[in-house]
């Protein structure tokens, strides 16, 4: 909920938005940099890539509710550009290391590392800011211009950043990069200051069961914390196996696995731009169900494709979970944003962050241990299980009831 100390302002959003939008192109470039100066200049193999990928996304599950207790402290402006400020630094170390010729893989996995603590804290804060600086009416047309941005940095961040390493050189992908993420800490330092928080500071872990607690006692957000852990599982089971399903079973090659995965990012977009038609003419309940269920028909067309083997098929599987992905995310971050008290804001992202993101390397390593005893395609008929659960946990939840997004839910 807004503060009503704090006074709402259009140009506050928008530096929020601008500061987002160089923040998510800086983070995609350099993720998009990481494992390919891996392959072509340190000669990593698969398996490094892996523990590479691990690296970057293991700060989400390890350090996600820590940074919701953090986000409930002390400002969250201020928390998002130190963190922007700590991705920077990592990625001029990385620079530095580069063309000075003494980078190996462990160095890139650790600064990685370091720099996805940024991101996690950035991730955290920033929901937990919006309701201070728009109106309670404006939270859904808000989110919906974040992930919009986050939207546009996915589908053009990778492919830029790509052609800068392959073109350019790597040191040119990363100079963008760190230009970009100070160009975020520039827009976030405008953004006003926050009243000091005024609830007692106590231990941790106290501050954490808060959260946790009100998260799983509520009739919406526990249904939403699930579903998001099983989707996540099941997406990056997909994940951690399809660029090698693609090119073995389905025969494509690297330019056609390209735009196949960049369907994703133009369904992600397509669906930030139609967000506002359907959350107009559908209740909250149905719009949030088109999440899950985008992703359940989308995952099992992935399956499918074992049988018959279709470059448009998995396109289209992958346009719909992107499509379905942002709609979730507009409409349960408005249900989240409006039920819970701005104290807790902080901490109760942080737990369906942890939820979601955390899920993301599980999934992956669960991927790897399936696909090595039972063969891909068992891992894709595992995955769209998973996709399946996570449509029921929504279908059993009162969330299919919702009529709008601050209501007390029907029973």
């Amino acid at each position: 909920m807004a503060d009503s100390s704090q006074s709402i302002s259009p140009k506050a959003f928008r530096y929020l938005l601008m500061g987002n939008l160089n923040a998510q192109f800086s983070e995609q470039m350099a993720l998009a940099a990481a494992p390919l100066v891996a392959v072509l200049t340190l000669r990593a193999s698969a398996a490094d890539t892996s523990l590479l990928q691990s690296a970057q996304t293991l700060p989400f599950l390890l350090l996600s509710l820590p940074a919701g207790v953090l986000a409930d402290r002390y400002p969250r402006a201020r928390l998002m550009a130190t963190a922007e400020f700590t991705r920077a630094l990592t990625l001029t170390l990385i620079l530095a290391l580069y063309v000075t010729g003494t980078l190996n893989l462990g160095l890139l996995a650790g600064l990685g590392f370091c720099g996805a603590v940024g991101t996690v804290v950035y991730n955290v804060a920033a929901p937990a800011l919006v309701p201070s600086l728009v109106p309670r009416a404006g939270l859904a047309s808000a989110n919906r211009w974040l992930e919009m941005a986050r939207s546009v940095a996915f589908a053009a961040g990778p492919a830029i950043g790509g052609t800068f390493v392959g073109w350019i050189g790597a040191p040119a992908a990363y100079e963008t990069a760190i230009a970009l993420s100070l160009l975020a800490v520039a827009f976030q330092s405008r953004l006003p200051k926050e009243a000091p928080v005024m609830t007692p500071q106590r231990h941790p872990l106290a501050e954490l069961a808060e959260g946790w607690r009100f998260v799983t006692g509520h009739p919406l957000l526990k249904p939403m914390l699930i579903c998001s852990i099983i989707y996540n599982l099941g997406f990056f089971m997909i994940q951690g196996v399809f660029v090698a399903y693609a090119v073995h079973h389905l025969k494509l090659d690297a330019a056609q696995i390209g735009l196949v995965l960049a369907c994703f990012g133009f369904g992600m977009l397509s669906s930030g731009l139609v967000a506002p038609w359907l959350m107009a003419r559908l209740r909250p309940g149905l719009t949030i169900m088109l999440g899950p269920t985008a992703g359940l028909g989308a995952a099992w067309m992935v399956a499918l494709s074992v049988h018959w083997p279709s470059s448009m098929l998995v396109a289209l599987a992958f346009y719909l979970l992107g499509f379905g992905a942002i709609l979730w995310v507009i409409a349960t971050t408005t249900v989240r944003q409006m039920t819970t008290p701005g104290h807790l804001l902080g901490r109760v992202s942080a737990v369906l962050v942890t939820g979601s993101f955390g899920a993301r390397p599980l999934g992956a390593a669960l991927a790897a241990g399936v696909a090595a005893v039972w063969g891909v395609s068992a891992c894709l008929y595992v995955a769209a299980l998973c996709f399946a659960l996570q449509w029921a946990v929504i279908m059993a939840s009162p969330i299919p009831r919702m009529l709008s997004y601050g209501e007390t839910v029907p029973v």
